[in-house]
């Protein structure tokens, strides 16, 4: 009758982390067509990596941002963070950018394939596809 105390307190940090992470990356965005301010941008990469860690937990963020095969773009992602947060903009976005690419090139063929089967617009359905190519999941 009574679910567990644990299950109702992650569904409230998931919740919570949705929102966080949302407006984190609405910080971003908003900071970059504001010509990369930095001080939105600072807050935007704070909120998302917090948002982060709500929606998936401490452990598994940090055993998803340190596998040894993931290294390169988590150095590249935390730093430009740290860049941005140094009042360097410009550098930091594209060294996230990069790092950002680099940490989730596996899940990029997943969503191509998922938005290629669910678009129904002729040509973006067959791009989507085409960008699909072979998932090489590890």
């Amino acid at each position: 009758m009574w679910a567990e105390p644990n299950s109702s307190f992650q569904v409230l940090n998931g919740e919570i982390g949705v929102g966080t992470a949302g407006f984190g990356i609405f910080f971003i965005l908003f900071g970059t067509l504001l010509y990369f301010d930095s001080v939105l941008l600072a807050f935007g990469n704070l909120l998302f990596l917090t948002g982060l860690s709500l929606i998936i937990g401490l452990r598994r963020t940090f055993s998803f941002f340190f596998q040894r095969h993931k290294l390169k773009g988590t150095s590249f992602f935390l730093g430009g963070v740290a860049v941005v947060l140094l009042r360097w903009p410009l550098l930091g976005m594209i060294l996230e950018t990069y790092g950002f690419f680099s940490l989730f090139r596996g899940f990029f063929p997943v969503a191509f394939g998922f938005l290629g089967s669910t678009c129904n617009i002729p040509f973006l359905s067959a791009l989507f596809r085409r960008l699909q190519g072979t998932s090489s999941m590890v």
